[in-house]
């Protein structure tokens, strides 16, 4: 997938793009400020990054990572997973999470997936506010689902279909012309 630029509303600067293994220090420093359990660890970035299932982006600031976003696909099927979204203090509030989401759900429908699917703390409501803004609906509980034992509130939106279809697009410009 590619790059892609962005100016926030507050007039900040960042780019999209793959995550790539030179990534892996930035990555596990963000994780280690935004989460206090449950992290991602270096050998799991490692394995995600690598990982034809996996989608992971990074938001880039110059050479500072922004924030990151991981999506899980399985090949064969309709459901992704947001499997981990942050975004570093400095840019949070800017709509980086926002964008970042965007990006998964346009990355998500891209392999074909017709849902995005994630769970949260049910104590974090600015990401819960979030989720639902964006469309979101509760689709679940899972009780003690998190290493401290909270509970994790599911969520799960439609993803709007591609029009035209990838796969006739890709017909379309295979074509020969009649002659």
């Amino acid at each position: 997938m590619s790059e892609v630029h962005f100016r926030s509303r507050r007039m900040r600067s960042f780019s999209i793009g793959d995550a790539a293994l030179s990534d892996i220090d930035g990555l596990v420093r963000l994780e280690e400020a935004s989460f206090g359990s449950d992290r991602i660890s270096r050998r799991s970035f490692r394995w995600l990054i690598r990982s034809a299932s996996a989608i992971c982006r990074v938001a880039r600031a110059g050479d500072a990572i922004a924030g990151y976003a991981v999506v899980l696909t399985r090949d064969g099927g309709s459901v992704a997973r947001l499997y981990s979204i942050a975004a570093d203090k400095p840019w949070q509030g800017i709509g980086l999470a926002t964008t970042l989401i965007a990006d998964a759900e346009r990355a998500a429908r891209d392999r074909g997936m017709t849902r995005l699917r994630l769970e949260v703390r049910e104590d974090n409501s600015g990401a819960i506010r979030l989720y639902e803004r964006l469309g979101f609906g509760r689709s679940g509980l899972r009780a003690e689902y998190y290493a401290d034992k909270a509970n994790a509130i599911r969520y799960e939106k439609r993803l709007p279909a591609l029009w035209p279809p990838r796969a006739a697009t890709a017909s379309r410009r295979n074509r020969q012309p009649a002659g």
